[in-house]
């Protein structure tokens, strides 16, 4: 899961970046409201963490560029302004979530889980496509009743895939959701095939009815029955 903080604050944003990183998400950060404009037309997250008051601009114009875009992107606005205009203003636009400063890194944690779990997964805990089932909250991947060891990237590209059952997923875009937005600087993507290889080689030896094909010329199509 990759997340996008867009927060001016410096202490602030390190501190919510390193305690997502422990929480195994990937996360990029935008210190103002160019950075921030920059990253949401050149990437995808899964989760976007939008201060409003930036130091260029207004961060409800971020938002309503992502909603132009018809960017999927959950957002939770992050704001010291906790006034019921703020949050009725940022959710008509479309934000799934609305956290007042200060707050507590758990409840914050807990909100962006929440609504990826809303909007992802239907509310449910874990997620299942074929016999394969994975738990988000404990990082656990289960074909059948037998837990299937993986190990951090393989998982992570397994959870992107599973939130995504029977579409084309570009290989770049692969690459930038799991190994973050800098990864568009390499020369190839060899690292990915190896990693792909290997999950797919523990899913069929585990009797995974789901697998993950590769699409000639674009990527890969994760589909629920091998």
């Amino acid at each position: 899961m990759k997340l996008l903080i867009i927060e001016d604050e410096a202490s602030l944003r390190e501190l919510m970046q390193r305690s997502l990183e422990k929480e195994r998400y990937v996360v990029e950060c935008a210190p103002d409201f160019r950075t921030a404009m920059m990253k949401i037309g050149t990437y995808d997250y899964d989760c976007v963490l939008l201060d409003i008051m930036l130091p260029d601009g207004n961060g409800l114009a971020v938002l309503e560029e992502l909603k132009k875009m018809r960017k999927k992107e959950n957002v939770i606005i992050i704001s010291a302004k906790d006034s019921i205009e703020d949050k009725v203003t940022g959710l008509d636009l479309g934000a799934d979530d609305y956290l007042a400063k200060p707050f507590h890194l758990a409840e914050l944690s807990a909100r962006i889980k929440s609504v990826i779990r809303r909007n992802h997964h239907g509310g449910e805990n874990r997620i299942t496509c074929g016999n394969i089932t994975v738990a988000p909250d404990t990082y656990q991947v289960f074909v059948g009743e037998r837990e299937l060891e993986l190990n951090r990237k393989e998982y992570d590209i397994l959870l992107y895939f599973m939130n995504r059952p029977e579409r084309l997923v570009n290989k770049s875009t692969l690459a930038e959701s799991v190994w973050g937005d800098h990864i568009d600087q390499v020369d190839n993507y060899d690292f990915i095939y190896a990693q792909i290889k290997n999950l797919r080689k523990k899913l069929k030896a585990a009797g995974a009815t789901a697998e993950i094909k590769a699409v000639y010329g674009f990527g890969y199509k994760f589909t629920r029955e091998a």
